[in-house]
């Protein structure tokens, strides 16, 4: 069931029954199965534990370097539990560059575990802490310290550097699920790899909920943490951008943007307006009923605007596209075509997560696998291209159970 039926043979030779690989592998530490977010500050990370042969193992997966968004994800063990003969399973700390060591799982409870190395010598080099700082840039950033010019950038990633080092792989992990999925959704939701400006390359769970699509961050950074939702697509107001020739004027573009918000603050002040109204007529009446007419009227624009979306989503056609000038884009490599736009919003914040606010912004949907957000007041624009692997018992039970996480890895990041 879980794999190991192909790895019969390996059994006889060590001598381990399937009984015991079921009891005390398998049964013991199947809640540790599927996808998990490491509980690391703002950066938080995306694990996934798989059942590989006669190991339990913990695969941390990282984005490519900045900006190739285009490139695989990369992956390195962090943990392995395996059956020593006919001993209790073994749990290996996989951190650093001296091979497997001990360490130790302690699951909390069915969706939350922690992992705790108990030879962290093992993750010291003999160069001494600039050594560790070195192979780590290459490892996460692909070069070194001086080919990163830009101040500000070597700043954050000696941050980020001192902050995740002093964990020594002694880290709690919360499960997350993959978005469900639904025939009417724009595109496949899922988990995307983003272009984040100096932060170099951050994950993205793209999630659809009615005529809202969501941002969520797996992986984060001092501004806005992992957990924290990056963007909203507000899917009932596609946006239609300028011609080739006007797109190219930033102004232009931001001159449709804000009418749009502008007509989405008149339309919630009519909302408000007509539940009070409904209120108070439900109050005055000797025998309080719901409004047909307020009801199904409200029903019926959403029915429109919905529609619209799904005209546009489902339009073969694709549509030129240029960035405006002046806006700035880690990535020039992005497609010069588009199927649609919507208004959308972006979270910003200062460094802490400080006076986080909701800025106005274009979604951007290129393809099934690649959309883009412009940034409106940072004048920035991000690429986002899908992760394509198959990740294993990573399904939520139920949409409920998938809203729930979501509101849980929010709340944890604020």
């Amino acid at each position: 069931e879980y794999g190991v039926c192909e790895n019969l043979r390996k059994l006889e030779i060590t001598g381990v029954s399937c009984r015991d690989v079921y009891a005390k592998l398998l049964h013991r530490y199947r809640h540790i199965l599927g996808l998990w977010q490491p509980d690391i500050g703002p950066y938080g990370g995306l694990l996934n534990v798989v059942v590989d042969g006669l190991f339990i193992i913990g695969w941390m997966y990282l984005p490519p370097h900045d900006p190739h968004v285009d490139d695989p994800m990369r992956f390195k063990p962090l943990f392995r539990i395996h059956l020593m003969e006919r001993k209790c399973a073994t749990v290996e700390c996989m951190y650093g560059h001296k091979g497997p060591h001990n360490g130790h799982i302690q699951i909390v409870k069915k969706d939350e575990f922690s992992t705790k190395c108990n030879q962290t010598d093992h993750h010291r080099m003999s160069g001494g802490r600039q050594e560790e700082f070195r192979t780590w840039l290459r490892e996460e950033w692909g070069r070194t310290l001086e080919d990163i010019f830009h101040e500000h950038m070597q700043e954050l990633i000696l941050m980020k550097f001192i902050y995740t080092s002093q964990y020594d792989n002694c880290l709690t992990y919360r499960r997350i699920y993959l978005p469900p999925s639904s025939p009417d959704d724009l595109i496949k939701p899922g988990l995307f790899k983003g272009t984040y400006g100096s932060h170099g390359l951050e994950i993205v769970m793209l999630s659809f909920h009615g005529k809202k699509a969501k941002g969520t961050k797996i992986t984060g950074d001092p501004n806005i943490p992992a957990g924290q939702q990056t963007v909203e697509i507000d899917l009932a107001h596609p946006l239609q951008l300028p011609d080739i020739e006007n797109l190219h004027d930033f102004s232009e573009l931001s001159r449709v943007v804000l009418e749009v918000q502008e007509q989405i603050h008149r339309e919630e002040q009519e909302k408000e307006l007509q539940e009070e109204e409904d209120n108070r007529s439900q109050q005055a009446a000797s025998q309080p009923a719901a409004n047909p007419g307020g009801g199904e009227g409200a029903e019926g624009e959403e029915t429109a605007a919905g529609a619209e979306g799904t005209t546009q989503d489902k339009a073969p056609a694709s549509h030129p596209f240029v960035l405006p000038m002046g806006v700035i884009s880690r990535n020039e490599d992005y497609p010069r075509t588009c199927r649609i736009c919507f208004y959308g919003t972006g979270l910003i914040a200062g460094h802490g997560f400080t006076s986080p606010e909701r800025t106005p912004g274009v979604f951007v949907l290129f393809d099934d696998d690649r959309f883009g957000f412009i940034w409106l007041e940072l004048k920035s624009f991000s690429l986002y291209c899908r992760i394509k692997v198959s990740f294993q018992n990573a399904e939520a039970p139920s949409r409920e159970a998938f809203d729930e996480m979501l509101k849980n890895i929010q709340s944890l990041a604020t």
